[in-house]
């Protein structure tokens, strides 16, 4: 029975990190499967919860430009762009914030917890308690959202550019706004 249960779950954590590389689009699914979603009312009301168990909404950040990065700690492509948003975060410490949203695929708080602990990121580090990812229809990650710092959706994105191609994309946002 086991092995009926890991053989699909072994499959999709293949194909949900395997948007490594240079693969980014604004539109996360092929045409016709998610045409009805609205990312922008969807994401302009999520409700996350925090590592501590508090309730986090987009107008905690009101006045910055938001990256909502969905992301687990087993995903290489999702790791890879970290540290190009902390350099981001240390140059744009007062207009820039990060979420780092962990979908609760295949791990919980805990496991985002331990990560926050061991490594020197300074995001704000969320879990999915209210399955926004469902609701988005979120199918692979990393999924990357944009907000301006009115609280309103610019773009979003599935997979990585690389380093410096995240670092590119996002710093052209917060540019836009704040340089």
């Amino acid at each position: 029975m086991k092995k009926l249960i890991i053989l699909p779950l072994l499959i999709f954590v293949i194909s949900a990190c395997s948007q490594e590389g240079e693969q980014t689009t604004d539109q996360p699914a092929p045409q016709g499967q998610m045409d009805d979603i609205d990312y922008a009312g969807v994401i302009e009301e999520a409700v996350f919860t925090d590592l501590d168990g508090n309730e986090v909404t987009l107008e905690d950040f009101r006045g910055k430009v938001l990256v909502i990065d969905f992301w687990e700690t087993w995903c290489g492509p999702c790791l890879q762009v970290f540290p190009s948003f902390q350099d981001l975060r240390e140059e744009y410490p007062d207009n820039f914030a990060v979420l780092a949203v962990t979908l609760g695929m295949m791990e919980g708080p805990e496991d985002a917890k331990s990560f926050k602990e061991e490594h020197n990121y300074d995001f704000h580090f969320l879990y999915d308690e209210y399955n926004i990812s469902d609701q988005l229809g979120i199918f692979s990650i990393p999924f990357k959202m944009y907000i301006d710092p009115d609280g309103k959706l610019i773009r979003h994105e599935i997979g990585s550019r690389g380093r410096e191609g995240d670092y590119n994309s996002a710093k052209s946002v917060i540019s836009e706004y704040f340089d």
